[in-house]
């Protein structure tokens, strides 16, 4: 019977043995096997149904938020004097997107277009599409500074054509109209006359060419050949390199598509994205780590060098002609019209720039843009680019229209696009990325813990067993006899 239990510990001590194999193995192949399946769901490949539809329709919803900037004093302006602006907004409109003419090519490549509609909330917005406000005039300031190396004569005619369609330094009009195009004898005129040199053929708007279009030809890498290229810009419009700057480096088209990026990433990635809007390639570098429902996560943000100009960034030289840091010229692909872009509220911005206007107020709270990732897998999770539109403006000898203004840089409007997943998305990227890798965690540390206690446990059965057979031994009527008593002598053995 204590041969038996002997037996039936040692082969627990085996079982545990094996369990603690099976633990620690896991502990290794574990991680292995996440990180395939991540591969394997991360690569663009119509055959995995949910990240396929994820990346193809967007199904997180998007915002954006459009904040004017209301001249008080346009009057003065024209005199000399430092402008007011009040801020108004958010005026808010969902965002929808949605890819077409996917292309899938032999080198691991895939082509679409992605296009963008436009869609007002008024429950989520302060004030409404008719409010009114006053901007300066693109048509009239902008027109103004790029025609100011023309002749005299030529300055004054283009004076007279603003007087005979009315078209003054200021616009005052409703903010859906501002936004998406209001109907200007001057606009059909050029359209007219000069095509080409305004970026759209009907109405005249600050949004008008961005809503029910498209962001161009974007060839991006599935990363069916190598994950580390997945979502890695290839071409845009069938362009490896722009042409709207002064250096290779500048005119590079670098990273992402901007809405994911390679998984796997640590605290020294970036992330790189091109973005056709502000004609350029951007990065974002780590600023700190956290959580999202319980989903880690790491902050990329933008550095103070994103816009700073060639003399304080030698590598943004390429970008200028430049004025002030936090500023990107983007008139090369503006159809030479004077407009900077910026952080809104000149945030991370030389500050000197403060002192030309009145109203503003930057913090990184509310003017900042940064990017949640999901590192494991560099799906963003929550999402806020924010951007300001600056018109630079000047007084023009032969233009009346620009009166005595002041030189300045003169923000008009920032907006900041926004999305963040929630609902069942989620929930099944919960599930996927944190509550399976848990459970293979607590599986792996559970069997290790598990075989340990099971050979310790039989370990001591065992012992216990064979200390219990060393004192005696059994006799043949079944007592047991111990090693110091004597056996009775026979009487043979008395011979």
């Amino acid at each position: 019977m204590a041969v038996n239990k002997a037996k039936v510990a040692v082969g627990f001590i085996v079982v545990g043995s094996l369990t603690v194999f099976f633990g620690t193995v896991l502990t290794f192949v574990g991680p292995l096997i996440i990180d395939d399946q991540i591969v394997k769901n991360t690569v663009i490949d119509p055959k995995n149904e949910m990240s396929y539809t994820m990346w193809k329709d967007v199904p997180v919803p998007f915002f954006m938020s459009v904040y004017f900037y209301n001249v008080l004093n346009p009057k003065e302006i024209l005199k000399g004097e430092k402008p007011m602006l009040e801020q108004r907004g958010p005026y808010v409109y969902r965002k929808r997107l949605q890819k077409e003419n996917v292309t899938f090519h032999p080198n691991s490549t895939v082509s679409y277009r992605e296009y963008r509609s436009y869609f007002f909330e008024p429950s989520m917005s302060v004030g409404n599409e008719s409010d009114v406000v006053t901007i300066p005039n693109m048509l009239v300031l902008g027109a103004a500074v790029m025609m100011e190396k023309l002749p005299f004569p030529v300055r004054m005619m283009i004076s007279a054509t603003f007087k005979t369609f009315k078209e003054g330094p200021f616009l005052t009009k409703p903010v859906g109209e501002l936004m998406w195009g209001y109907e200007s004898g001057l606009v059909d005129f050029l359209n007219k006359y000069l095509p080409g040199m305004l970026p759209s053929s009907g109405k005249f708007g600050l949004f008008a060419e961005f809503n029910n279009s498209d962001s161009g030809l974007f060839t991006i890498f599935t990363g069916q050949d190598d994950i580390r290229n997945v979502h890695k810009v290839d071409s845009w419009n069938g362009l490896k390199q722009l042409s709207y700057w002064r250096t290779p480096q500048c005119n590079m088209i670098n990273g992402t598509a901007g809405q994911m990026w390679p998984p796997f990433m640590t605290k020294e990635s970036t992330l790189p994205f091109y973005s056709p809007d502000a004609c350029r390639s951007m990065e974002l570098v780590y600023q700190s780590s956290g959580e999202m429902e319980g989903i880690p996560l790491y902050r990329f943000v933008a550095s103070k060098t994103l816009f700073a100009n060639g003399t304080d960034y030698a590598p943004n030289q390429g970008f200028c002609p430049c004025r002030q840091s936090g500023l990107l010229n983007v008139s090369s692909c503006r159809h030479k019209s004077p407009v900077f872009i910026s952080q809104p509220h000149f945030f991370n911005a030389d500050p000197v720039l403060l002192d030309f206007v009145q109203g503003l107020s930057p913090n990184e709270e509310e003017h900042g843009l940064f990017i949640d990732i999901h590192p494991q897998t560099g799906v963003p999770l929550n999402v806020s680019i924010r951007l300001q539109l600056n018109l630079y403006m000047k007084s023009v000898s032969g233009i009346t229209e620009t009166g005595k203004i002041s030189e300045v840089v003169m923000p008009m409007i920032w907006f900041g696009e926004s999305g963040y997943i929630d609902g069942p998305i989620l929930k099944t990227f919960h599930t996927n990325l944190v509550v399976l890798p848990a459970v293979m965690e607590y599986m792996q540390y559970g069997f290790i813990a598990l075989g340990l206690i099971t050979i310790i446990i039989a370990a001591l059965v065992h012992y216990k067993l064979k200390t219990s057979e060393r004192p005696g031994d059994a006799s043949p009527d079944g007592n047991v006899r111990t090693t110091n008593e004597k056996a009775p002598l026979l009487p043979e053995d008395m011979n």
